[in-house]
């Protein structure tokens, strides 16, 4: 937890001193109370005197007006130091993911990522205003009490005795329940992590789920998930609701024990007051374990929830920029990419991906990449902008490696257009602004109709101010490609890549968008995945893999002629004479 104390900046940390001074004042006012009650008893009732139970009773009015007082600014201040702090977490985790590559991203589930970004905060930002209102106080109190409760206990070692058993008893509770309970908190965190992700999958895949009348299957695999997330809940809390009753028992126990010894004192060594103060001492003792039991219940939790946190924000990125980048106005002019002796494996894994991947793409020129299901066609093109970093070899633009230059400036250059279309909520054109917020309206307009999505976007009622819900789902697969298409043209980068953009698309539109998209990208370098032959049928070059490696290079005629894999899956589509 002290780790994460470093993100507090100078306004939180001044916060947190204030509180501590106005819970060291509250402290100091609640020990003084039993004092002046003392005073009354002995000084006013005890000697009938009517002035010194109303200047005492005075002095505790005032006392408990600033008792009251510091505890409504620690409140505040508590809140409102815990919230930034939250805060504060939140933007640290959404910057560190943003810089994740896909390599980290395997690492995390979307549906862990979501939970630590809220649950965990949440517990976290519990915890902390439990520690700067009770943690910072109850041990100031407590010291206090048993220094007060010594001092008091001089002649009446009794009462020391008593102070002392209660406090060991208290201890060794709230070990055992620590030690029962941190286990079963980092398990409950998973739990939820899991629940997340099953109710995701439903919520996401409820068309699938309806198609194929699997409700009740799936209603079964939720409540499985939500059972044991309440079976472990309720474990934990049975757990820890044995924490009050225990405590109340200890405390009463106390209260009894020193009224009982008292009663055979006052007569003897002592007197009513000392006897009333050394309660009110040994009744502070208590509440102040109990205010850092209180604590303690949140702490295995928040415990959890830190380290997890931790584990997101210390996460060492494998994709990262260079300490001395090349200078962006050196970088990108024309676009010419090449892979030099290329290698690629996952993290973890045995073997290779992609091996001795060379080819050179040219501007002005469409490169394209065909092979079966598994061939590492998208992975390859995941290099080129840095989605994971090759293993051996290099890849090159203008003759710079990649590598030497910023993520930023590297993707500057680059129109990505992945396999599955994504859209933002807002509007259409704030979707197709996503590559250039400062692009004129003629640009989105002629992007929108090289993309052949104009003709849609004209009939809908708002034009380009029509409406987009969350993931695009008010419009359809082949409508979210052609936005998607639109948005990467509007960019007007250096260097296209389409990742097999074009499958959702039927065979005329597909045809008058790769006309359309000749002309308009005449300048760039284009590199499109493909599984329909056609799609990549004109292109300059293309590029055929098999199991990771390049088994042809070359035109559409010359690979009928020369490599079999390609001409395997040219035949598969399409008869000798349409491929002629």
């Amino acid at each position: 937890m002290h780790k994460l104390l470093r993100y507090l900046n100078k306004k939180q940390i001044f916060s947190c001193i204030a509180v501590i001074v106005l819970l060291f004042i509250q402290a100091n006012g609640e020990l003084a109370l039993p004092d002046y009650m003392s005073k009354i008893v002995s000084e006013g009732i005890g000697q009938n005197n009517l002035d010194n139970i109303y200047k005492y009773g005075a002095i505790m009015l005032l006392i408990s007006l600033m008792i009251t007082a510091c505890a409504i600014m620690v409140g505040f201040l508590a809140a409102r130091t815990a919230a930034q702090l939250s805060r504060t977490l939140r933007i640290k985790i959404f910057s560190k993911v943003e810089s994740f590559s896909n390599t980290e991203f395997d690492k995390f589930s979307t549906a862990s990522l979501i939970t630590r970004s809220t649950n965990d905060i949440q517990q976290i930002q519990m915890f902390f205003v439990m520690l700067l209102r009770m943690i910072f106080f109850a041990p100031v109190m407590g010291a206090g009490g048993i220094v007060r409760a010594i001092t008091k206990s001089r002649e009446m070692p009794q009462m020391t005795v008593i102070i002392i058993i209660g406090v060991i008893t208290l201890l060794v509770m709230l070990f055992t329940l620590l030690k029962l309970t941190i286990p079963k908190f980092k398990i409950i965190q998973k739990l939820i992590d899991r629940l997340n992700l099953v109710t995701r999958e439903q919520l996401t895949g409820l068309m699938v789920i309806r198609a194929f009348n699997t409700e009740a299957h799936e209603r079964e695999r939720f409540d499985d998930a939500n059972t044991v997330l309440t079976n472990n809940n309720l474990s934990v809390f049975r757990t820890m609701a044995l924490m009050h009753p225990i405590m109340s028992l200890i405390m009463n126990g106390v209260s009894v024990a020193v009224i009982w010894v008292g009663a055979y004192l006052i007569s003897d060594v002592t007197d009513l007051a000392n006897v009333m103060a050394f309660m009110q001492y040994a009744m502070h003792i208590i509440m102040s374990f109990l205010f850092i039991s209180m604590a303690f219940m949140q702490w295995p939790r928040a415990s959890v929830s830190t380290e997890r946190i931790r584990e997101i924000i210390e996460t060492e990125i494998i994709v990262k920029d260079p300490e001395n980048p090349v200078s962006s106005e050196d970088f990108g002019k024309t676009g010419v990419i090449e892979f030099k002796n290329v290698c690629f494996k996952y993290t973890g894994a045995d073997e290779y991906t992609l091996e001795n991947i060379s080819f050179t793409a040219k501007p002005g020129e469409t490169t394209a990449f065909i092979g079966s299901t598994g061939s590492g066609k998208s992975t390859l093109i995941n290099l080129v902008p840095r989605f994971y970093d090759v293993s051996e070899g290099s890849i090159t633009i203008d003759g710079i490696d990649i590598r030497n230059v910023t993520q930023k400036d590297l993707r500057n250059i680059i129109g990505y257009i992945p396999q599955k279309g994504i859209l933002f909520t807002g509007d259409i054109n704030s979707n197709l602004k996503y590559s250039d917020e400062n692009a004129q309206n003629e640009d989105i307009l002629k992007a929108a109709e090289v993309a052949q999505a104009l003709d849609f976007i004209e009939k809908m009622p708002d034009k380009l101010n029509s409406e987009i819900a969350q993931g695009g789902s008010n419009v359809s697969g082949g409508q979210k490609q052609r936005l998607s298409i639109a948005r990467a043209l509007v960019k007007k980068p250096q260097i296209y890549i389409f990742d097999d953009s074009f499958s959702t698309l039927d065979f005329k539109t597909d045809a008058k968008l790769r006309k359309a998209l000749k002309e308009y990208t005449q300048n760039a370098t284009v590199l499109i995945v493909a599984q329909r032959i056609n799609t990549i049928m004109n292109a300059e070059q293309i590029v055929v893999l098999d199991e990771g490696k390049v088994v042809g290079i070359g035109t559409h005629k010359q690979l009928l002629k020369e490599c079999e894999v390609y001409r395997d899956i040219a035949l598969s589509q399409l008869s000798k004479e349409e491929l002629q």
